[in-house]
């Protein structure tokens, strides 16, 4: 009997939300969390541990799956299942009931380095995030040692591209529809304004 298998090592379980699900009211409601986290982040999960029961990539923790994947078109199914799932992990830690406000003293320091004030470096994450065609996501990302904005399509992410997420703004149509309907300016304002949360970026920021 192969022990690794019978222990499941790498089966991909949905993590627990770091708040409760009314926690981001009014701003993100209860019902939204319970569609997005509850449904959206567990079917991703749930899809994941079926493509790759059995596979070559049933042995493999989530971010190899991601890097092993990317850009092939015929894995593309595990790929964008694998990838949403980490990006919605990450997402949620990307949000604080406590949120807003600033950064710490090191991050902003870096911040400012990178686009001259705090409130340009907001102002750049919400034009990615209010541009961004369809679905998608904006990024806070070190890459090459400078702090910057990318925004990616559908499930892409920073990781396979080198760069190191500090945090990140869903702008798929299930994150806000619910709340804002086609307002999605009003929701990333809002996110930016008063969940976003910059202890997570430092902690990312700090982490080697």
């Amino acid at each position: 009997m192969n022990d690794k298998n019978a222990e499941n090592k790498y089966l991909h379980v949905l993590p627990a939300l770091p708040y409760p699900e009314n926690a981001l009211e009014p701003i993100i409601s209860a019902k939204t969390m319970s569609f997005h986290y509850g449904k959206h982040h567990k079917a991703y999960v749930d899809n994941l541990n079926k493509l790759v029961a059995g596979a070559e990539f049933s042995d493999m923790p989530l971010e190899k799956i991601i890097t092993e994947t990317a850009g092939k078109i015929d894995k593309a199914p595990i790929f964008n299942n694998a990838a949403q799932a980490w990006n919605h992990a990450f997402y949620w830690k990307s949000l604080s009931p406590k949120g807003g406000g600033k950064p710490s003293s090191a991050l902003h320091q870096k911040i400012e380095e990178s686009f001259g004030t705090l409130e340009a470096c907001k102002k750049e994450l919400a034009t990615a995030a209010t541009t961004q065609f369809g679905s998608g996501w904006a990024w806070l990302v070190v890459d090459g040692g400078k702090i910057k904005v990318v925004k990616t399509s559908n499930a892409d992410l920073p990781l396979v591209k080198g760069m190191k997420p500090l945090l990140t703004i869903d702008v798929w149509e299930h994150a806000y529809y619910l709340d804002y309907q086609n307002l999605r300016g009003d929701y990333v304002t809002a996110v930016l304004d008063k969940l976003i949360n910059w202890n997570f970026a430092s902690d990312n920021l700090g982490k080697q």
